[in-house]
């Protein structure tokens, strides 16, 4: 599949997603520095979230609308507060989107209703992501679905039958190129939680893309996830963690995406193929196997014990699974110490 000119699977290196997020601290001027730190260290394209704190709840006070748990980022804040304070103004996405343009990376957006979508296509963003938290949203998935746009949509707390629904939603929809994305709804997730073993069998069963959307610190499990075939890793972004925000926490600094995309590459290009013998970059190194080399000078008729028949480097001798056979057989010609054992050396007509 493709997202624009840029092709996603297997034989590509994993395309990698910087997540705005709430990361711009409401500043427009930090939302565009984000941009163009992303696509200086290797992101192929930056995603924002498109609603506003009216689409996403209800300003109450009631329980369920302000977060108990205390193990929370956001313990204690109410969800209309907290959205208000992470969303991303609309009228900020055309200038994130042209800028990101003008570094040749791809921006585009999660929806989370109807209206956001019409949004984004008067925007023509060339694709979308569906969030965790929504991908049992089926009418909203149908929605973005007929666009025909590729889809991006992350799986977290899903099981599998609820992201069996989803995807055929999707393809009933009209979607014909779909990334699911192994996620573990967890700010930030811990290692031992992300089973990314999933993602080769989330390939098989639903028979489309599979990435990693990551909430964990560093760039370990995405490395992970690319050996066990991820082609697409997001991770939230934010230029210093130090500078707060409400996902600020998670994020990768900019340094770290670098390394993110340097790991994730030469972990994709590790993967390769099934492959026994050597390489052509192996090659020269046969001449460093041991081999069986004549260890001392000897003459016609003088025969081959352990003493002048040894196993050495470098490689151009008979290989040593032949030595027990030449033990106590005569050499046929005169030798000098350093010369590479070989049947033609022996008494009688040259074995092969």
């Amino acid at each position: 599949m493709k997202i624009l000119d840029r092709e996603i699977g297997p034989g590509h290196r994993p395309y990698l997603i910087a997540e705005m997020s709430g990361n711009h601290n409401q500043s427009l001027d930090r939302a565009l520095a984000i941009v163009d730190a992303a696509a200086a260290h290797g992101a192929d394209a930056i995603k924002l979230q498109t609603y506003t704190a009216d689409t996403m709840t209800l300003n109450l006070r009631t329980p369920g609308f302000v977060i108990d748990d205390p193990k929370s980022l956001w313990a204690g804040r109410q969800l209309y507060e907290l959205y208000e304070e992470a969303h991303t103004p609309w009228e900020w996405h055309a200038p994130i989107m042209k800028r990101a343009a003008q570094h040749g990376v791809h921006c585009f957006s999660t929806p989370f209703d109807f209206t956001s979508v019409d949004f984004l296509e008067s925007l023509n963003v060339p694709a979308y992501k569906i969030a965790s938290f929504e991908n049992t949203d089926l009418p909203l998935i149908r929605r973005v679905a007929a666009t025909g746009k590729p889809m991006i949509m992350s799986t977290g707390m899903a099981t599998a039958g609820e992201i069996d629904e989803a995807v055929r939603a999707a393809r009933e929809a009209g979607c014909r190129d779909l990334v699911l994305l192994k996620c573990t709804s967890t700010y930030p997730a811990t290692a031992d939680n992300t089973n990314v073993s999933t993602i080769p069998h989330m390939r098989t069963l639903f028979g489309c893309e599979v990435g990693l959307s990551d909430h964990t610190m560093g760039c370990g499990v995405s490395v992970a996830a690319t050996a066990l075939g991820a082609t697409v890793i997001e991770k939230h972004f934010t230029l210093n963690r130090g500078d707060g925000g409400v996902d600020s926490s998670f994020s990768m600094e900019p340094h770290e995406l670098l390394q993110l995309r340097e790991e994730t590459e030469r972990a994709w290009q590790a993967v390769g193929r099934v492959s026994y013998g050597p390489t052509a970059a192996e090659v020269k190194s046969l001449a460093f196997r041991r081999s069986l080399y004549i260890a001392r000078d000897l003459k016609a008729g003088d025969v081959l014990t352990r003493e002048n028949l040894r196993c050495v480097r470098p490689g151009f001798g008979l290989p040593p699974r032949h030595l027990d056979s030449l033990l106590g057989q005569p050499i046929g010609q005169d030798v000098t110490a350093g010369t590479p054992m070989a049947w033609a050396l022996l008494s009688g007509s040259p074995q092969t």
